[in-house]
């Protein structure tokens, strides 16, 4: 598997990032290419699409050992599932796909860039693919959602305050509000209302505490890099 490029978004760690790619799409994120793969010609009509699959590895996801059963983050502590059942990044093979939006083609020094909105990936992640998603084969009407029927309804109320909020930089706002909803904490520590989380957005550090479906933002710090 040859990496064609990499994505670059505004999640330093996998703490945080949405847990399936279109849930927040205001997510922008930009894809450079390798230098083989930066001919334009390559990407000629791939303007008339809006959406594209990308095929990607799940490069921070390291294990020699096959599991047969996952825990979904969404589902209760104890319950496990077959890994084929789910999007667990511990697969016998580390890859992942993901349908995002496609903002713009762009052909720059660097070669063509795109960018892309509602990208569940973290910063750096090495590309393998890209292909268009066709709206007349790709979309199933009738498809059941399985365990996700329940889970996909998990969506948080949050508060912060104004003080914190106007340290984030404009359309950055919403956009955090709108991934800080999704809930970034894993199903086995949400009875825990006294613990007090930290995740990295973008140029910021967030630490929020939950209580009562609520999540309450503690303070927001900008990160030098």
């Amino acid at each position: 598997m040859k990496i064609i490029g990499r994505i670059h978004t505004d999640f330093k760690e996998k703490f945080g990032i949405p847990r399936q790619s279109g849930l927040v799409e205001e997510l922008t994120a930009k894809i450079y290419f390798e230098p083989e793969y930066r001919n334009i010609d390559a990407f000629r009509g791939l303007e008339g699409f809006n959406y594209i699959w990308l095929i990607w590895k799940f490069s921070e996801t390291v294990t020699d050992t096959f599991r047969a059963s996952v825990r979904p983050p969404r589902l209760p502590r104890n319950e496990h599932l077959g890994v084929f059942a789910t999007r667990a990044p511990y697969r016998p093979n580390p890859i992942g796909l993901s349908s995002v939006k496609l903002l713009s083609i762009e052909n720059t020094e660097e070669g063509p860039v795109l960018t892309v909105g509602g990208a569940d990936l973290l910063d750096g992640t090495p590309i393998y693919d890209i292909k268009p998603y066709l709206p007349y084969a790709d979309c199933h009407m009738d498809a059941l959602a399985g365990y996700t029927e329940i889970t996909k309804k998990h969506i948080l109320e949050v508060e912060i305050p104004e003080e914190e909020l106007t340290k984030v930089i404009g359309e950055k706002r919403e956009t955090l509000i709108k991934v800080l909803k999704q809930d970034p904490r894993p199903s086995y520590q949400q009875e825990d209302e006294d613990r007090i989380y930290g995740m990295f957005f973008a140029n910021y550090e967030i630490k929020f505490r939950v209580i009562n479906n609520i999540l309450k933002v503690i303070n927001i710090d900008d990160v030098i890099d």
